[in-house]
């Protein structure tokens, strides 16, 4: 078994908006049967499994960039939207928050009912996974939350979550049953924790192989494991800047959102008539679908596409995201009847950006573009937390703006 990779974040409260909710589902059901379709099931367990990609994926769906609460709610965004459809697309979600968490057995035992999957096995797995999180590894965080995703075919990943609340901080653990030889041959790639010595005991015969990985792991020197964990680890700050996000990336989304038009590339023909800016958003949910791993080490930067609930970088552009969802389900619902032009030239957003990329030098207006964005905000209904965006007074400071190509827009 392998724990594929782990997430430090900040500890937030609060709640997401109804309003949020609900977009955020439709717009994970079409990313997800995006991914589904073009690659495979086994591909969004994959994902799904990188906390980078997750997080990601939680900042463009509007969710603060850096917050706990992306895991929940995106999660629990997946589940309402998902399992209506489970078996259509062959993925399952089960288990949750709190209280939901205990409900991930008796979930597993009806998906197992369905697809015929051994359900003791996946029961195993899923206390397997959270007595290695919350008790052989002694990191200080307490899980409270539990979500394990099975596909179908009985492949699986496990995200799950734990708060440490003397520094208001939360670690999401992330496990996929891709690389399974054996629990001895394959224990999970650790996070530094204190050697317990026999910390688990777990009596069932058919786990004999689970007491020895977990052994080996509890006495492995951490320097040995730790260069091939994946682990993000997030600042503290709410706010967005220059230095969390790939100004070279960014700025090539920028450029081709708004300093060209889709009539320029025989690749966009399909997608005439959107503007800009869900051009622009368009363009980054496009990336979360058919990105390399490599690309998402700044999450922030998918920040840029919806914005965030609490503000930063800028309020959610409630009618850019509506566009955004509806282009998308368009896409899917027509792949499904042979139709697959207007996918591809989904796909090809993200191929344009990464062919301009290798030469584009971004130049550093990173402030500028904030202050438009928020500035513009009103126009495509932005909201947050705290209500709807107004149109900025008539001062100094919005008069620069003086269009949707203006400097302010230029980070090259």
């Amino acid at each position: 078994m392998k724990r594929s990779g782990s997430a430090d974040l900040p500890l937030h409260y609060g709640y997401v908006p109804k309003w949020l909710a609900e977009r955020m589902a439709r717009l994970g059901l079409a990313i997800t049967e995006s991914i589904i379709t073009e690659y495979s099931k086994h591909e969004m367990l994959r994902r799904l499994s990188d906390p980078f990609w997750f997080q990601s994926f939680g900042a463009v769906m509007g969710m603060d960039w850096h917050s706990s609460g992306i895991t929940t709610s995106v999660l629990g965004a997946l589940k309402r939207a998902i399992n209506p459809h489970s078996k259509d697309l062959g993925i399952f979600i089960c288990g949750g928050k709190g209280k939901f968490s205990k409900e991930a057995p008796k979930e597993l035992l009806s998906v197992a009912d369905q697809t015929g999957l051994d359900g003791n096995d996946l029961v195993r797995c899923s206390k397997l996974s959270a007595k290695v999180d919350n008790t052989a590894i002694q990191d200080g965080f307490q899980l409270y939350t539990h979500n394990f995703i099975v596909s179908d075919t009985g492949e699986w990943t496990v995200i799950q979550q734990g708060m440490r609340t003397g520094d208001k901080t939360a670690r999401r653990y992330h496990w996929h049953s891709e690389n399974i030889k054996s629990f001895v041959e394959e224990p999970h790639t650790a996070i530094c924790g204190i050697n317990q010595g026999e910390i688990l005991n777990l009596t069932a015969k058919e786990a004999s192989a689970t007491r020895t990985g977990m052994m080996v792991l509890t006495q492995e020197k951490p320097e040995v494991t730790l260069h091939e964990f994946q682990q993000l680890v997030l600042p503290a700050h709410h706010d967005v800047r220059s230095e969390n996000v790939d100004l070279k990336r960014l700025g090539t989304i920028l450029w081709l959102a708004h300093d060209n038009h889709p009539e320029n590339f025989e690749e966009l023909l399909l997608l005439q008539g959107v503007g800009p800016r869900t051009l622009q958003s368009l363009t980054l949910v496009s990336e979360v679908i058919h990105g390399t791993p490599s690309r998402f080490r700044d999450p922030a930067r998918f920040a840029f596409a919806h914005g965030g609930k609490d503000g930063h970088p800028f309020p959610v552009p409630i009618k850019v995201y509506d566009e955004t969802i509806s282009i998308l389900q368009t896409a899917v619902y027509k792949s499904k009847l042979g139709e697959t032009e207007k996918q591809q030239a989904i796909k090809a957003l993200t191929q344009i950006a990464q062919r301009v990329e290798k030469d584009f030098i971004p130049k550093n207006n990173f402030e500028a573009l904030m202050e438009k964005e928020r500035n513009d905000s009103w126009k495509y209904d932005g909201r947050t937390v705290f209500g709807r965006s107004r149109p900025p007074e008539l001062s100094s400071r919005a008069k620069p703006h003086k269009s949707s190509k203006g400097v302010q827009l230029r980070l090259f």
